[in-house]
């Protein structure tokens, strides 16, 4: 086979993975809006609700914990596509149950989103590269956040659009039919190349060996933790966005929340559209660089951003803190799907776990600070300990560098 079929066959998969992914995020964000609403329209509870999202994260943990026995025994597009009519099966009930029936069901709805959202995150991005070339990689995955941050905005915003003119049982149809959509993109893809099916190891035996991998890519395994400390941070200023727009307006919190939210969409776009040119052609050490450079962007984009009382310029500042989540976030998934076949399917689950986690225990964590804190302040500290971490990492690089270059030295 000529190298103008492989590379013409990984644009046509690239092309059907970005948009299955457009309009599977968008279905997310339509559904994130959507079931936080009507589970309180519902239940008139907050515990209810509460007990709803935990029952989400509990699924993306149990995902990352058994997500590498079960992509081992079925890999490929198929189980993707079935992943898709699975989130829309769990939403089927929704439609055709009375609604006294239905608060029963939603913790266990909830439970299987988050199980199928973090199985699909896991099985896409640990296959990605059987599917499109070395070259298109890095743009893909660059595409793939600007999809991401497209859903974000356009779920967000039409989602109060249909609850106002068709009733929460318009959005979840929608939701229902994206799901369906993505899976019949997912299903043509064809692989570049023939992977020899992994014997299961048994989980023990699959985290030793990501831990073998990751001691000879210690850079890598220090950006998984900074990665971890990111996910407090991030729960810290999902938790703070309602109470930093009521400082700002109380009169009009709901818009200046929206406001916020595109604004930074908007700027992770542009952010992932910069990493695609940034990262091209760059080897395993450029990810690692740009992916420190774009922490240390969002971060302090953040903490600037929760300083402000005027909204114009909040609204500057969270487009710096989305131009650096952006570029992370590319920088973080190519430099993960550098490693060998064997490591990915750990890596991705254990990426997923420390992001489940740590955003679980992050909303757990900064919610008693804000009854004492300004948002200020609790956005200083949670933001602070990914910038901590990376100069630390900057520092031991530094010394690292100076001490090859010294052993080299005749």
């Amino acid at each position: 086979m000529s190298d103008v079929q492989p590379l013409g066959l990984s644009t046509r998969n690239a092309r059907l993975i970005i948009f299955a992914r457009g309009v599977s995020d968008f279905g997310a964000f339509l559904n994130m809006v959507a079931l936080s609403t009507y589970v309180y329209w519902l239940s008139q509870s907050v515990v209810f609700v509460s007990v709803f999202l935990a029952c989400r994260v509990t699924g993306g943990i149990v995902a990352s914990l058994f997500g590498i026995p079960f992509f081992r025994r079925f890999p490929g597009r198929s189980t993707l596509a079935g992943l898709d009519l699975a989130r829309a099966l769990l939403l089927v009930p929704l439609l055709v149950l009375i609604p006294a029936h239905q608060l029963n069901v939603l913790p266990f709805i909830a439970f299987g989103i988050g199980l199928c959202n973090s199985l699909f995150a896991i099985g896409l991005n640990s296959q990605l590269p059987t599917w499109v070339a070395l070259e298109q990689r890095v743009g893909t995955n660059a595409w793939i956040t600007s999809a991401a941050a497209t859903g974000a905005v356009f779920g967000s915003l039409l989602s109060g659009l249909l609850i106002a003119t068709g009733g929460f049982e318009a959005v979840f149809a929608v939701n229902i039919g994206t799901y369906v959509v993505a899976a019949c993109l997912i299903l043509p893809l064809r692989a570049l190349y023939s992977v020899a099916v992994a014997a299961h190891r048994g989980l023990a035996a699959e985290w030793h060996e990501l831990t073998k991998g990751l001691r000879g890519a210690p850079v890598l395994a220090a950006m998984l933790l900074i990665s971890m400390l990111d996910t407090l941070g991030s729960a810290a200023h999902n938790v703070g966005w309602p109470v930093l727009s009521q400082y700002i307006s109380p009169d009009t919190a709901k818009t200046v929340m929206g406001y916020l939210l595109a604004v930074w969409a908007c700027g992770k776009f542009i952010g992932a559209r910069l990493a695609s040119a940034l990262l091209k052609g760059r080897g395993t050490q450029g990810m690692e660089r740009w992916f420190m450079a774009g922490v240390a962007l969002m971060s302090s984009g953040f903490i600037l951003t929760f300083q402000q009382t005027e909204l114009w310029l909040a609204l500057l500042l969270v487009v710096w803190a989305g131009l650096g989540d952006g570029i992370s976030e590319v920088a973080l998934v190519s430099r993960a799907q550098s490693e060998p076949d064997s490591l990915r399917l750990p890596l991705f689950s254990l990426l997923t776990l420390i992001q489940m986690a740590g955003f679980g225990v992050g909303m757990l964590v900064v919610g008693p600070f804000y009854l004492t804190w300004t948002p200020a302040q609790v956005i200083v500290l949670f933001h602070g300990l990914p910038l901590t971490a990376l100069v630390i990492m900057t520092v031991w690089l530094g010394v690292s560098a100076t001490r090859g270059v010294r052993s080299t030295t005749p």
